[in-house]
């Protein structure tokens, strides 16, 4: 490999590179909502747009464009976590060779179908990124191909760095900052070359996620540094060595570094949605995490900062999983764990309270709760706030009104786990009756409920999750004695809410009913 080369250099190899036989100039758009919201312009580099989804394509085809007819001919391989190797299919189908591609086991089938689709050989081997390079090294030599790194190569990096050149074109106005996520550094390290070649002023800030920042560890250490183990969630950045020429540039050419956490990637790639419409990957959302980050951090106003939105092959499966998490990564909602009395009426008066919280109108986002005590009910709350820290603000008031609670929005077993666990059987719940309802999502909905039932009869189950429609769905499990078996009906009627009950369900017999 090519070492040392200068800022000079790398632009000359950038302004020459063969990109454009496959990847698109990528839009530059500004994000007009998320501006207003912090005081500052974000413009979306839109990577997410290029044929693969992603802008791997850039590097891996400058690469292969300059190979030798012979080295063509053989074929190539190449490891990846999904978007360079789509990359190397795509360049592999239009320069007519092979392409021999391998990826961990843990990449999305979103990723390794798509390859697969654009005539590249996949072979799945180990958990990371750097397990399946291993291996690849070894097929390598065994066959004869020329590997095609996705980060550590001058052609590759050159390749990546038309992204910079293409943000200074598009935008003739000032710009503060550039915001690059980091893996393996290719990315970063084509953009701060080219960047502090043509306007060193604009800083070029490196994104890296707390459970998988190799890059930001190793620049403090002054030596590359091995991690041991990489968060999977944002799987295009999961890289536990960074390469030894993009270790080289991001030491000298990135200004500084943000650390962001899989809720607050989420919360971005929400932001994302809302003013693009579109769905970008975990790694392709690190880079607006890391400008709310920012800005928060320094209390900055009127800047103009650039996020490249670096892919978009996000598995469909995971959009449950970034909906759950984005409220509470932007800290809109408050999860909590209340106790209140077991007896009849506590319910209904803590709901109550809910409506006369400080702060204006929150709605319950999540309910869960299962009678599991003849003293005391423990309950499992979601609360929508305004802005961040007012989940303790929340918490100290309802025990200041006598239901004591326990904050639980930033704990991980909570968010991740119990809060699909509350429940079980339960030696209380007596003359139970289950039931399915369909709530219409809108204020004074379950106080509608709770008002029109007979106080003598208790809530035993209840469970409640938003999820982002016109109405809600809602499990109830209610005491109500055989003979008053008519007016529970009369009760139903009244109410008018479409429902079914359950109470004859097998499953709730396996697992909730004693």
């Amino acid at each position: 490999m090519t070492k040392h080369l200068k800022p000079a250099d790398y632009l000359k190899k950038i302004l020459t590179a063969r990109v454009y036989d496959v990847a698109v100039e990528s839009a530059l758009e500004p994000a007009k909502a998320l501006s207003r919201r912090l005081h500052n312009k974000v413009l979306l580099k839109r990577e997410d747009q290029q044929p693969v989804f992603s802008f791997k394509l850039r590097g891996a085809y400058n690469k292969m464009a300059q190979l030798e007819p012979q080295a063509l001919k053989q074929g190539v391989i190449c490891a990846s976590a999904g978007n360079h190797a789509q990359g190397v299919a795509m360049a592999a189908h239009r320069l007519g060779t092979r392409a021999l591609v391998v990826m961990p086991v843990t990449t999305p089938n979103l990723k390794v179908d798509a390859v697969k689709a654009l005539g590249g050989e996949v072979v799945l081997h180990g958990d990371s990124y750097s397990d399946a390079y291993g291996h690849a090294v070894a097929l390598c030599e065994q066959q004869g191909l020329t590997f095609i790194h996705p980060f550590d190569d001058p052609d590759v990096i050159a390749g990546q760095g038309t992204i910079a050149m293409e943000i200074l074109r598009q935008h003739q106005g000032p710009l503060d900052a550039v915001f690059v996520a980091i893996g393996g550094g290719g990315l970063v390290s084509g953009v701060a070359n080219y960047i502090k070649a043509v306007r060193p002023e604009i800083k070029v800030i490196g994104v890296q996620m707390n459970d998988s920042d190799a890059m930001q560890q190793s620049v403090a250490a002054h030596k590359r540094v091995t991690l041991a183990d990489v968060g999977l969630f944002s799987d295009g950045t999961a890289v536990k060595l960074v390469g030894e020429e993009t270790f080289r540039i991001a030491r000298e050419l990135v200004d500084e570094y943000v650390v962001v956490d899989t809720d607050a990637v989420c919360a971005a790639i929400k932001d994302v949605f809302v003013d693009t419409r579109s769905i970008v990957e975990p790694a392709g959302a690190m880079a607006v995490a890391a400008i709310k980050q920012y800005v928060a951090s320094n209390k900055t106003r009127g800047q103009t900062y650039a996020a490249i939105l670096c892919g978009a092959n996000m598995n469909f499966d995971r959009l449950r999983f970034v909906a759950e998490r984005a409220e509470v990564g932007e800290e809109r909602e408050a999860l909590l764990a209340v106790t209140i009395p077991e007896e009849r009426g506590s319910f209904k008066r803590f709901c109550e309270l809910i409506g006369t919280l400080p702060g204006g109108v929150r709605n319950v986002t999540e309910f869960n709760y299962r009678i599991s005590d003849a003293a005391q009910a423990h309950v499992f709350v979601g609360l929508t706030t305004s802005g961040k820290g007012e989940s303790a603000r929340i918490a100290a008031n309802f025990t200041r009104h006598g239901f004591e609670a326990l904050d639980l929005t930033h704990d991980e077993l909570a968010k991740e786990h119990l809060r699909h666990m509350v429940g079980g059987h339960s030696g209380l719940a007596r003359d139970e009756r289950l039931l399915r309802f369909v709530f219409p999502e809108r204020p004074g909905a379950l106080m509608k409920f709770l008002s029109h039932m007979r106080p003598s009869w208790n809530i035993s189950l209840f469970h409640y999750r938003n999820q982002g429609a016109d109405y809600g769905r809602i499990l109830v499990g209610i005491q109500v004695p055989a003979s008053d078996g008519a007016a529970f009906q009369s009760f139903l009627d009244t109410l008018g809410y479409p429902y079914v009950e359950e109470t004859a369900n097998p499953a709730y017999r396996l697992f909730l009913r004693s």
